[in-house]
């Protein structure tokens, strides 16, 4: 685990070094069904967190609800109703996949509309 944990921080790194972003966000983590996979999951963030204050970047946090009312306008919209409005708001010719890379893309339109000015919980 602890090598998984320097790749992501390894890895966001360059990216970070690649694109200089000047804000970052992320879906606040909610557990439903999967709960065996919350303790990696934190870790991971926890990584994140810390490579992104590392960087002096602040963290705009979203609820799952607050994204998809974002993108959809439907706070309770489905996983392909965030996929197909992320397809059309961004001009892609394909629906992304995997799920995840909706959701990443979601929460990206999410920070874009949402006025700058520091870390927010929505």
């Amino acid at each position: 685990m602890a090598e998984r944990l320097l790749c992501i921080m390894e890895s966001l790194r360059a990216v970070l070094d690649a694109h200089q972003p000047t804000e970052s966000a992320v879906e606040i983590l909610y557990f439903g069904k999967n709960v065996s996979s919350a303790i990696p999951v934190a870790e991971a963030r926890g990584v994140a967190f810390a490579t992104l204050a590392e960087r002096g970047l602040l963290v705009a946090e979203f609820r799952p609800n607050a994204i998809k009312q974002g993108v959809t306008g439907v706070s309770a919209a489905s996983k392909k109703q965030v996929q197909e409005m992320v397809r059309i708001i961004l001009g892609l010719a394909q629906k992304p996949s995997p799920d995840h890379a909706a959701d990443a893309l979601g929460v990206a339109i999410c920070a874009a509309n949402h006025p700058a000015g520091g870390p927010a919980v929505l």
